[in-house]
């Protein structure tokens, strides 16, 4: 039996669930600006360096499909709540470590609780507004951007923190925040029922490395090279143990990812589409950065400024605009709009130039891109988690996570090998560093055409009702 908040307790649950997003993308960017002083006072190389971002990307991405399990037996609430105290635990050992080992192994471990928040969130997010197609479409409009919102506020913190306070409190910040959820959780979210059911101890074991070895070898081909040993061995092993994987889900009773769950209408088609919207944004929002900083000469606090006319307008199209929009098109059409809009923004940023300026080379463009990402966001992602069984919604939610973290990942790091390879790695030389930023957005287009016409192709359109903008279609 789930007990079910009722009135506005829904809508401040909701509130919580848009914090945890908000939480595990802030702290994916807040680190940046801190990474200098973490490097002098640990002892990082700078080959290491990267790799306070990489250990939570790798963990994060790696327990998604186990947290979804998790969630579906343990109770969603239950996930939730556990994911808060390992994220707490590990930002809290993260700000005290005084080693490049400790360091590491705490972003790993805050990885694993965020692995833990995210498909448990969404899965919350459906008990609570699934039922009401209204409701539900708005409440992952909130959801949605709250993602953008946290990759701002976590470039603005960053920089406030580190420049007047100290680098451990882009850790410690978590601390408040996660014991406040902590608190709150049995007040507003509902308490759902465990399910019978074993856990697949193999299989989780086998995609977790899978998607942890093809995640690593991914983010750290540009630093090894793409044709190194290195890398090819590394994701030589993803392969094999994904493959593994699909044989033991194939042959077991109670499967971590029961494998028909793909002939569901429309599911695969919408991770699909999530998968290329990270894969083309996340790559579009860090050479966007890289050009304001190391082009135009903007400090990292004014580089996160210029950032924020984009993220209103994400946030305002996700939150007015997309549900209106799906209501009166239908979330099939939305999903390709906003992916081909998000295509020409791209296209556009290309023209960036060496001796350009952000209302001539950055605004326009950039604000084009973001409604593309507030039109193609929500549709994909309600779509990818309403085709699944209720029972299965852990796993659903954390399949498209998967989806967008992986993508995101493999976006990022074929777009910095492209990069690279046009000049964006002789620092200094400003042309050169144009014209590799200018092939990173050129590729980043590419992925978004990619994404509306395999959406247009693979999608299925939901059955219409009279077009009604205060009742929006539901996604599924």
């Amino acid at each position: 039996m789930i007990t079910m908040p009722s009135g506005s307790k829904r809508w401040w649950a909701l509130g919580l669930i848009a914090l945890a997003q908000f939480m595990v993308i802030m702290d994916t960017s807040i680190i940046g600006v801190a990474l200098p002083r973490i490097q002098a006072d640990l002892g990082f190389s700078p080959e290491n360096l990267s790799w306070v971002f990489n250990a939570y990307v790798v963990a994060f991405g790696g327990l998604l499909l186990l947290g979804g399990r998790l969630s579906d037996l343990l109770g969603a609430r239950r996930m939730f709540a556990a994911g808060w105290l390992i994220l707490l635990i590990g930002a809290a050992v993260a700000g005290l470590a005084n080693s490049v080992t400790v360091e590491l192994a705490a972003r790993a471990v805050q990885g694993a609780g965020a692995a833990l928040i995210a498909p448990s969130a969404l899965t919350l997010l459906m008990m609570l507004f699934g039922a009401e197609p209204k409701d539900l479409t708005r409440a992952l409009a909130l959801y949605g951007a709250a993602a953008p919102a946290g990759g701002t506020a976590g470039v603005f913190l960053g920089g406030v923190i580190t420049e007047y306070v100290s680098w451990p409190w882009v850790f410690y910040i978590n601390i408040p925040i996660a014991a406040l959820a902590l608190l709150a959780t049995p007040a507003l979210m509902p308490a759902g029922g465990t399910r019978r059911g074993s856990l697949d101890v193999l299989g989780a074991l086998a995609v977790t490395v899978g998607l942890g070895a093809a995640v690593y070898g991914i983010v750290r081909a540009p630093e090894v090279g793409w044709a190194s040993g290195q890398t090819w061995l590394v994701l030589a092993a993803a392969v094999v143990a994904l493959g593994a994987f699909v044989a033991i889900q194939a042959t077991r009773r109670e499967p971590l990812m029961r494998l028909s769950i793909f002939r569901a209408p429309n599911l695969a088609a919408a991770n699909i589409a999530q998968l290329l919207l990270g894969a083309a944004w996340i790559p579009m929002w860090f050479f966007l950065n890289l050009y304001l900083q190391q082009v135009l000469g903007y400090s990292a606090f004014p580089s996160g400024a210029a950032l924020l006319p984009m993220t209103i307008l994400v946030m305002i199209g996700m939150i007015a605009l997309a549900p209106r929009a799906i209501a009166r098109f239908g979330p099939k059409s939305m999903t390709v709009t906003g992916l081909a809009i998000l295509a020409v923004g791209l296209g556009w940023l290309a023209l960036v130039r060496p001796e350009g300026t952000f209302t001539v080379d950055v605004l326009p463009a950039s604000l084009v891109a973001a409604l593309g990402m507030s039109l193609a966001f929500i549709p994909s992602l309600g779509t990818a988690i309403s085709s699944a069984r209720p029972e299965e919604g852990g796993l659903a939610s954390g399949i498209v996570n998967t989806s967008y973290q992986v993508g995101s990942a493999l976006g990022l790091a074929a777009m910095t090998a492209v990069a690279a390879s046009a000049g964006a790695d002789r620092l200094g030389d400003l042309p050169a560093l144009t014209d590799g930023y200018s092939a990173a957005f050129v590729g980043a287009g590419i992925i978004a055409a990619a994404g509306a016409l395999t959406a247009g192709l693979t999608l299925r359109a939901a059955k219409r009702q009279p077009a009604n903008d205060a009742e929006p279609v539901h996604a599924g």
